[in-house]
């Protein structure tokens, strides 16, 4: 055995003991640089620089999307069949991971990835994925949204080295989250709603689509509503009665591709009809994509969700 062999085995076991010391992850013959990341799950040792990363979110992947960074593995889900043939396109080659609700475990494991992510529809198998590789689970805090989204944007941004990306995508969603909070603040008052299967349910303040009034500044026309993931069904009479300023309607069927009524025809009622909203025109039929699919929850969706309001409120003031 010659002196440089030597050399270079006292080195690894060197390097071996320091990581083992540090807790840090190996690479096959050196220690790798880690860094931890704190997310909805806990903290968690993850690659400095991942390369074969398996996202199982629909909101990273969208955020990913924004932030030019490519993904080893997507999952398969009917909810975001109109969004990767969309804008998330880029990751249509991908090898597939099993859907949301249900990943493929052999695979994921088979693939080897440095990172899985979860979040929202898949937040429920971060414990089994954790077992296969560092997992880190993005579920937005919905008491918080707008910041806990921006957040999650800042981590993948120093993730992947893409910090000036998100600072200039994060910079215009302040500016317009400042401009529509301006404009709601004379809109009057507003009530979201979901229509779907020939029913619908109403959403206020603190409920999952909530962010309309706690961070974009409408004015809620109830302002307690449940709020349960499925909100508080009502009925025509219920807009009625509250007779909002304004409506804002999300058509889950629209989203998840379910035939039937739209939303547009399933309201078009002689209660509804007598509403102010109805009568001024101020009905809003929002991205529902963006809105249910997305749940406002990444930097893109949060950012044609407020460009569209703001331009609603705008036209609507403009002919005053």
């Amino acid at each position: 055995m010659t002196i440089t062999t030597l050399f270079h085995r006292r080195r690894t076991i060197v390097a071996l003991a320091a990581a083992i010391a540090l807790g840090t992850t190996l690479a096959p013959a050196y220690a790798q640089s880690t860094v931890q990341l704190k997310h909805a799950g806990g903290t968690t040792a993850v690659p400095a620089n991942p390369k074969k990363v398996i996202v199982l979110d629909i909101t990273t992947l969208d955020n990913l999307a924004a932030l030019d960074v490519n993904v080893a593995g997507a999952p398969t889900a009917s909810a975001s069949n109109k969004l990767l043939a969309g804008r998330l396109a880029r990751f249509n080659a991908v090898p597939k991971m099993g859907t949301l609700f249900e990943p493929d475990f052999e695979k994921i494991h088979a693939a080897k990835p440095d990172l899985i992510i979860v979040g929202g529809r898949s937040q429920a198998k971060y414990a089994e994925l954790a077992k296969i590789a560092p997992t880190i689970d993005l579920t937005v805090d919905r008491a918080n949204l707008v910041d806990s989204a921006r957040a999650n944007v800042s981590l993948l941004a120093n993730l992947f080295g893409k910090q000036a990306r998100a600072q200039e995508l994060q910079t215009r969603l302040d500016a317009s989250i400042a401009t529509l909070k301006t404009r709601a603040a004379t809109a009057g008052t507003g009530l979201i709603v979901l229509t779907t299967g020939g029913k619908m349910s109403a959403y206020g303040p603190g409920s999952r689509f909530g962010v309309l009034h706690d961070s974009f500044g409408i004015k809620p026309a109830v302002a307690k509503l449940d709020t349960a993931n499925h909100g508080q069904a009502i009925s025509f009479e219920f807009i009625q009665k509250t007779n909002p300023d304004w409506l804002f309607v999300i058509d889950r069927d629209a989203a998840i591709g379910r035939e039937g009524a739209s939303a547009q025809k399933f309201l078009d009622n002689e209660l509804v009809r007598q509403s102010t909203a109805w009568k001024k025109k101020q009905v809003v039929y929002l991205n529902a994509m963006n809105w249910y699919t997305l749940g406002s929850a990444s930097i893109g969706a949060l950012q044609e969700n407020i460009d569209q309001l703001s331009a609603a409120l705008a036209a609507a003031q403009a002919g005053r």
